[in-house]
């Protein structure tokens, strides 16, 4: 069983920076692939970026790419998602979620989710 809290989201200016936390639990995560989503009103949840636990992989959409950075603090169990330079379009919920093995950017292929924080860029 895995166990993810989101945090971090606010309200923040177009050209400014947020960084988003999500702390997770789970007797190991060696195995597993950390993912960002989010899902903006009216729109479909959309997959953001990924890291694998072990290696430290990562993979971005490119809507965000060389914007947003995910990294991850083996020792505090949490990972982040760096974000730069953001614009009204990156306003939405953002959720992290967890999978096992490899990274997708499917959203049902992901068992375990946050319960969303908010982001919101004003123009």
């Amino acid at each position: 069983q895995v166990q993810l809290v989101d945090s971090g989201g606010g309200l923040v200016q177009a050209g400014g920076s947020l960084r988003l936390s999500c702390a997770a639990s789970a007797r190991t995560f060696i195995s597993y692939v950390l993912g960002w989503f989010r899902q903006a009103p009216g729109h479909e949840r959309e997959f953001v970026g990924a890291i694998t636990w072990a290696a430290g992989r990562t993979a971005y959409a490119d809507s965000v790419k060389g914007r947003f950075t995910i990294s991850r603090d083996n020792a505090k169990n949490t990972v982040y998602l760096q974000m730069n330079s953001l614009e009204p379009e990156d306003t939405a919920v953002y959720y992290c979620a967890a999978r096992l093995y490899s990274i997708s950017a499917r959203d049902y292929e992901y068992a375990y989710w946050g319960q969303g924080t908010q982001v919101t860029v004003s123009s």
